[in-house]
Parts: structure tokens; sequence; C-alpha cells
């Protein structure tokens, strides 16, 4: 079962956006994680415990991290948009200043953006758009450069945009999971949990963002990118070819580190080996930490 977490409210432009939060009960000075589900999932999503080790709230807790985990517009308590209102781009605008107020709420002195799928997406748009924010960095996990044509992704894509929709668990199951020795009965399990009707209109973006989003967000990210895709993803092609081109993309990123989450389906977190990907994650944060801490303006002379 999900543990009882914090819930936070924000206001922003007359939206309200929810969250649940947790953290080490002393604070240590480590980057606040802001993380974003995907489509179909709730901000739950990361509280889905796919090992005994625990969920990425637990293990980043565990490991010094206060996190809050989001619901995006529509999902949650968080107030849905309408249809056409609905896209990526409002939605990362939105996130934005909600993930602002609470590093302002929280005392944070830096952020790292944790974002899967679509939440991936909008995380990159975050970070291109350099907000006002103490951004050190931004983990893009279970999205890339590539979809492949006639796949599940086109499947979902073309149901009735306006609509939301409530897909079943058994037709969910089949496209966020990899084969059934790459997680458990408790991991699909709590994952029902997080699962959530979808607006349509999210499903119709997502295929669509390689091509009309990734080329112009991709060079405006200034912070340090890491990337994972699933190796039995069913809706993004994880071949090595693909993992290059995306890290190649952010050429102003100070570092870039993508690979492939071995042993695992698309939600990746939710697999057995769903805490390697965390332990990366969190390694990826020390790592951004440091960057910040020791980055010089340009022009210092360092």
């Amino acid at each position: 079962m999900a543990k009882k977490r914090d819930l936070l409210t924000f206001e922003v432009d007359g939206h309200r956006i929810t969250a649940y939060t947790t953290g080490p009960a002393v604070p240590t000075g480590k980057p606040l994680i802001a993380a974003l589900h995907g489509g179909t999932y709730t901000a739950r999503y990361f509280d889905v415990a796919g090992s005994p080790g625990g969920s990425f709230l637990d293990v980043a807790a565990a490991h010094g991290h206060q996190v809050v985990a989001f619901d995006r517009p529509g999902y949650g308590e968080s107030s849905p948009l309408a249809p056409d209102a609905n896209t990526f781009t409002r939605q990362a605008e939105l996130l934005a200043a909600a993930v602002a107020q609470a590093a302002v709420r929280l005392e944070a002195d830096s952020v790292l953006l944790v974002g899967h799928s679509i939440g991936g997406m909008i995380a990159l748009m975050i970070a291109a758009s350099a907000p006002d924010l103490p951004l050190i960095g931004v983990s893009a996990t279970g999205m890339g450069a590539f979809i492949p044509s006639g796949g599940a992704a086109e499947a979902l894509g073309s149901l009735p945009p306006d609509e939301t929709v409530d897909l079943p668990y058994e037709e969910r199951d089949k496209v966020m999971f990899g084969p059934a020795h790459t997680y458990g009965a408790e991991g699909l399990w709590q994952a029902h949990g997080s699962y959530a009707p979808v607006p349509v209109r999210e499903l119709v973006q997502a295929p669509l963002w390689p091509k009309e989003h990734l080329p112009t967000v991709a060079p405006k990210v200034r912070v340090p990118v890491h990337n994972a895709l699933a190796e039995f993803d069913a809706l993004w092609s994880s071949g090595p070819e693909n993992v290059a081109r995306f890290a190649a993309m952010f050429t102003a990123a100070p570092f870039v580190e993508a690979s492939v989450a071995r042993g695992t389906g698309h939600c990746i977190d939710h697999h057995t080996l769903g805490r390697a990907l965390h332990l990366r994650q969190l390694a990826f944060a020390e790592e951004c930490a440091h960057w910040a801490a020791t980055r010089r303006p340009a022009g210092d002379g360092a």
C-alpha cells in the first residue's frame, strides 16, 4: 500500500495544482526533487514500489531529498484544462510556477526536475524556458527521440481528442510493463492504484512531440540532462542509435547521460529494476549539485 504523504496545494493563474511530498526528518540541504508523472497516472506513479527497496519517493527521501510529486492538470485534485487549452506548453507554464512556489515554500536552494514519459517532455520544456527556478538539472525518463509508426502510441492517439478516457487495467499493463520476468505481482497491483483517466488530448500530442518540440527544446536546455529509456518500451524506440540521437540534441547542456534501463518496460519505476534507475537518478542529482556549486559565471576568468 502507498504510504501516507503530506498533501500540498498551489494556486497558479486560477488553477489548483496539488502534490504529494515526503522527505527526511531533518533537512539535509540536498536538492529538492520536483517530479512530474506521465499520461494515465497521477502523482502516485512515484509512490509505487516495484521492488522491496521501495518507491522513488521512498528511495529519494531515504537518501536525504525532499520530493514533491505533482498531479499534472486534470489529474488527482489538480484543476483540469479545457481540451483546446490542454497543451504541453500550457502545462509547462503552470507546473513551472507551481515548482517555483514549492521551492520557496520548502526553502529549497536548488531543484532537480524528474519527469516520466509526458512528464519528461514537460520537464524538458520547463528547463528550456529558463524559468525563475534554482534549477540544477533534469531527468527525463520513459521518453526519447523516436516513436515508431504504427505502434501503441499512435493507437492511443487515435482516440476521440476531446474526451477523457479510463483505459482498462489489462490494456494499460500491456503498454506499461515489460515481459513477466521484469516485474512482480505487488508492483503491478500498486501500479493499478496510480492509474487514472487520461485527457485524450495528451495522447494525441505525445507522438508528435519528438518532431514538433524536441528539436527546438533540446538546444535551449542549459542544465545537465539525464535520460533513460526502457529496454522493453512499447511506445518508444530504445535502440542505441536513438539513445545517442537524443543525447546529441542537447548541445547547450553541460553534460548529458542517456542510457537504456535494462530489464524494464515503459513505466520503468514500477519494475523490479526500477530501483536501479532511482539510484542512477540520485547519483545524477549529486553530480548536478556539484556542477552547480562549482560553475562560474561566464567571463570571470576561471
